[in-house]
């Protein structure tokens, strides 16, 4: 197969067909390198290519990607996403490769003063050579790289070819020499790295891809993000920055911030638009004169009644565009663009509270924890990222957590969060290994995250950095940490302690500080800033797993109220056709080896885990698609419970963000939406429970308290009541009265002993509903048990299903808990789903799905904790 050339060369070199003296000045011009490559392994790795003949020699790849993909593209390896074919593609992250492509200059190319090589992201050992001619080596997948190529190019054809080396076989040497390796995260099941002995500790790239309690193990290796080749002469912009110095109702002040790298001493003009939410344009310019090298250059707007940025439910979400303009010599020399939001952010801390004042109002988090979108990044698209984040604002959720064991993500998730209005808490990439205590690491780290908070800076969706994910908190708490300290010694513990606190507290606190001021910094999550024990109730955010993996009661998440609740989960099968598309068809059962193969937790034993819970608290199921509904419905009613109770602690807890809202792969997991797009019944759940008026009902104790919880920033008239019935429908005993709901308020109205509500009625035959009603409208509704649903003696439900094309009206004649409309094998996702329906009640739902009304209509099985039918 010949060398792949760069595609659309004769197009560009058709702009450049003056003289090299009339190409002076000409705006920098970029071509992207991505799309077809080709890739081969390393002829050094001798080993390797004799194990693998056939990869040894030049097979097509893509760019963006990595040679995972590039492998299961040509069929070389199996889908790891299906079956249990893990384990066949794991040699490829052992191995080293070659990536090459041909990119054929012209003269009018050659004409230009710098043609540079830039690559948004390399994974990870990677040296690039041109030519034959080595220009870069890398040693961090989540920065941005940038060489100067002019010199190794010549007038046709040149190969450039990027070698990137096993991080594994890169590391362990180092790590097997080492008599107490760094603690790291998730050992490897296929022999590849000792147990406790992990090269990921000393490695800048996204952790998850060593595997972790819902992923599996894809040790990428690629060009993972977007390649180019750019020319300038004169100038150009490589940053813009626009700062916000005051806000107010009559004005905003700003400072658009520009890095300018010039080629020598020169005049220029920098023009800056401000395009305002109604389209009025805004132009200031200014004449400079810059050196060579890195120039800074700061212009002040001001914005006369500014339009503020706000999270869903609470304001609009408007955004002004900037874009500046370089002209040199009378020419447009660069130009760049960016959207941003005017709104202030604070971070609540007194006496141990954890929050965040949005434009000086105080808004309790509602949301989740996002992991990445796939196992391989290069090939996730933006309506992919889309379908997560309109989902969480559908759930109405208005915050997700970017977890620090992934990568930092594509603009367009920043830009649909800005959009959409979903508050980010975006952690650093350090997702609970140790981290190295030498300053080598930390200056890596530190440009690493100059880089990647500069590039998100403009986006009002972000309000809080934090330094890590359970960094901090495992060092301080974890058995497996304590243990090290103790084998290392005060010496050795002291020397790594004090390199974290250097770079949690100085490094990345003092990126945040320099490149986006305004914006809070959160050493870890966990964590107390410093000021005390970390991952408790009573100071900073909390990552509560008692529940789950600590196999306590799930009653346990009503014992107390933190300030701010970043993780706790519960986990669920995903929907049977998500299980079909990995485990194909025929007989499954709860301990299948496809099934533990996707299931993570416990090294694939977490379907154990998912038993144990069910035996808890839910009936025997009937059959296979039975189990997969009955974890869905133990998942919902776990996180419902949770929730619904941090918000009845409001002002003392001020978020709620449960793990997980997605997954990476088709898996067995805590997510609320799986890899496929599909929502389990927690996310149906969560757009009840996260409701911006909502009520808490809890039993405990013999007696039911009632909360009343409203997000508005204004009071709203309400009314509340209580009927309790026995399971024939009979009324027992009811309570309610007129309200009014204040503003961003949990107010308990009422503590009903069970003695009067349910009038002597046996525990396991009665029930009660509570409800919020506004303008005469039931907003919020919430069954009330006094035992566990296995313990409850339902009726049968007597659901029925009425079709009109693809719209079903569902009915029920006695009480019907949890229902779940089940299509089997099909892929489908009604309106709604997991709902409660009472005695003669009916609901119409629209159900979206490629298959046929027909076809749903006889897929169709109704589902319910009552009896079955």
């Amino acid at each position: 197969m010949g060398i792949v050339r760069l595609a659309g060369c004769v197009s560009w070199s058709a702009l450049l067909v003056a003289s090299a003296a009339q190409a002076q000045g000409a705006p920098r011009q970029t071509i992207g390198l991505d799309g077809a490559w080709e890739v081969r392994i390393d002829p050094a790795d001798a080993e390797a290519a004799r194990a693998h003949p056939h990869e040894a020699r030049w097979f097509p790849s893509r760019v963006p990607g990595s040679v995972q993909q590039d492998l299961i593209a040509a069929k070389r390896v199996p889908d790891p996403f299906k079956g249990i074919n893990e384990a066949p593609i794991q040699w490829a992250g052992l191995t080293n490769w070659q990536f090459r492509r041909v990119i054929d200059v012209t003269p009018a190319m050659l004409a230009r003063d710098h043609l540079d090589l830039v690559f948004d992201g390399l994974d990870t050992f990677a040296t690039v050579s041109l030519n034959g001619k080595v220009l870069l080596a890398t040693a961090n997948a989540h920065r941005r790289w940038r060489v100067d190529a002019k010199a190794a190019l010549k007038a046709g054809r040149n190969e450039l070819v990027i070698a990137i080396a096993s991080p594994i076989k890169t590391l362990q040497p180092m790590v097997l020499a080492e008599a107490h390796p760094l603690p790291g995260e998730y050992d490897s099941a296929f022999g590849d790295e000792p147990k406790g002995k992990q090269t990921s500790p000393y490695i800048r790239k996204p952790k998850y891809q060593y595997s972790w309690d819902w992923g599996p193990r894809l040790v990428n290796i690629g060009v993972w993000r977007p390649a180019r080749l750019e020319a300038w002469d004169d100038a150009w912009i490589d940053a813009l920055r626009v700062e916000q110095e005051a806000l107010n109702d009559a004005e905003a002040r700003l400072v658009a911030r520009y890095r300018i790298v010039a080629d020598g001493g020169t005049s220029l003009t920098l023009r800056t638009t401000l395009t305002a939410p109604d389209g009025a344009l805004q132009t200031v310019e200014r004449h400079v004169q810059v050196a060579a090298g890195i120039n800074e250059v700061s212009i002040p707007l001001s914005v006369a009644r500014p339009r503020r940025w706000w999270p869903v439910g609470y304001g609009d979400q408007s955004l002004y565009g900037v874009a500046g303009s370089l002209i040199v010599q009378g020419a447009a020399s660069d130009a760049v663009s960016q959207t941003i939001g005017l709104r202030t952010v604070e971070l609540i801390r007194k006496e141990g509270s954890f929050g965040f004042k949005i434009n000086g109002v105080p808004v309790f988090a509602k949301g989740a924890n996002l992991i990445p979108f796939d196992n391989f990044p290069g090939r996730v698209s933006e309506a992919q990222m889309r379908g997560i984040v309109q989902g969480a604002r559908d759930a109405n959720m208005n915050m997700l957590r970017v977890w620090g064991g992934g990568y930092y993500l594509d603009d367009a998730f920043y830009a649909l969060a800005d959009r959409l209005g979903i508050m980010v808490w975006q952690d650093f990439m350090f997702g609970g290994a140790i981290t190295p205590p030498d300053a080598a690491f930390r200056d890596n780290v530190r440009i690493e995250a100059e880089e990647q908070v500069e590039r998100l800076q403009p986006h009002p969706s972000l309000v809080v950095w934090a330094g890590n994910n359970e960094v901090l908190s495992g060092w301080e708490n974890w058995s497996d940490r304590k243990a090290f300290k103790k084998h290392v010694g005060a010496d050795e513990q002291e020397r790594i302690g004090v390199g974290m606190a250097v770079l949690f507290d100085r490094v990345l606190r003092d990126a945040v500080l320099t490149r986006s001021p305004g914006i809070p910094y959160w050493p870890g999550s966990p964590s107390t800033d410093y000021e005390g024990p970390t991952d408790t109730d009573k100071d900073g955010d909390r990552h509560f797993w008692d529940v789950w993996s600590g196999s306590k009661p799930v009653a346990r998440y009503t014992d107390g109220c933190p300030r701010f609740m970043s993780e706790y989960g519960f986990q669920a099968m995903p929907d049977l056709a998500t299980i079909r598309g990995f485990a194909g068809p025929g007989g499954l059962a709860i301990d299948s080896p496809v099934l533990k193969a996707h299931q993570k937790f416990l090294a694939g034993e977490g379907n154990a885990r998912l038993q144990l819970y069910l035996d808890q608290r839910l009936r025997p199921a009937k059959d296979f698609a039975d189990l997969v509904y009955l974890t869905q419905v133990n998942q919902a009613q776990a996180i419902d419970l949770a929730a619904r109770h941090h918000r009845a602690c409001r002002p003392v807890t001020m978020g709620s963000l449960y793990w997980q809202i997605n997954d990476t792969w088709p898996a067995i997991s805590w997510a609320s939406i799986d890899y496929h797009g599909r929502w389990k019944l927690l996310h149906y759940a969560a757009r009840r429970f996260f409701a911006p008026q909502a009520v808490v009902a809890e039993h405990r104790d013999g007696a039911t308290r009632i909360v009343l919880v409203s997000d508005a920033t204004a009071p709203i008239t309400a009314e509340w009541r209580v009927t309790a019935f026995d399971m024939a429908g009979g009324k027992l005993g009811a309570k309610g009265g007129a309200m009014t709901l204040d503003p961003l308020s949990a107010q308990e109205v009422a503590s009903l002993a069970d003695g009067d509500l349910f009038a002597g009625a046996a525990a396991n035959a009665s029930y009660a509903v509570a409800e919020l009603l506004v303008d005469g409208r039931s907003v919020s509704r919430q069954i009330v048990e006094r035992g566990v649903p296995k313990e409850m003696a339902y009726p049968a439900p007597g659901l029925s299903a009425r079709w009109e094309g693809k719209r079903v009206t569902v009915t029920a004649t006695a009480l019907a808990r949890a229902v779940m409309l089940d299509f089997g094998d099909i892929a489908a996702q009604p309106s709604d789903d997991g709902f409660d329906l009472l005695p003669g009640e009916s609901v119409t739902l629209d159900i979206a799905s490629e298959a046929s009304s027909t076809a749903l209509a006889r897929a169709l099985t109704l589902r319910s904790l009552g009896p079955q039918q």
